[in-house]
């Protein structure tokens, strides 16, 4: 028995969730996203709530039944308030532009990065930290990965491009080895 699949999906206010039998369709102020779900869990809204249940007892519907319902969540919540991840860039000389939906980094290499934002995301940079938000947390996660892979922190001195809250495994350099 799923301990998050049991939970009802409580709506917000103004959302609003059309369901044409596996497909979901979530529209909010923030935006609309749809997804196309399996056909081993069954997704019902009831009142102001979505109600989502395993059709059999196999173990991929068990499987499934959690992880739909959390999309779903993922979904509301997405269109009501929105998700963020903020970056953090240390390095000297490391900086990060944003303008419209063009960002422009410079990470010590030869020349600076031009990254072009999906539709949906919006990047904010303030002083060393880069905040990248949008209502699709699939989407804002991968754009913060890539942006993270253009100079993932190096464990001497932590230079790189990492998460607010991510912590960094330092190593000793070559004077470490002599104790």
């Amino acid at each position: 028995m799923s301990r998050v699949g049991r939970n009802p999906v409580v709506l917000e206010e103004k959302v609003n969730v059309k369901i044409d039998g596996s497909n979901v369709a979530v529209s909010g102020p923030l935006g609309q996203l749809n997804y196309t779900f399996t056909d081993f869990v069954k997704i019902e809204q009831k009142d102001k709530t979505i109600v989502v249940t395993p059709v059999d007892e196999s173990n991929q519907a068990k499987a499934l039944w959690g992880t739909t319902r959390a999309v779903i969540n993922n979904m509301v919540v997405g269109v009501s308030k929105g998700f963020s991840k903020v970056l953090e860039i240390n390095g000297v000389g490391y900086k990060a532009a944003a303008a419209g939906s063009k960002l422009t980094l410079n990470l010590g290499y030869s020349h600076p990065i031009e990254f072009n934002l999906p539709q949906g995301i919006k990047a904010k940079v303030s002083g060393k930290n880069l905040e990248i938000s949008g209502f699709d947390k699939e989407l804002v996660g991968l754009v913060a990965a890539k942006v993270r892979s253009f100079r993932p922190p190096e464990p001497y001195k932590g230079k790189g491009i990492k998460y607010i809250d991510e912590i960094i495994k330092r190593k000793a350099g070559k004077t470490g080895a002599k104790a």
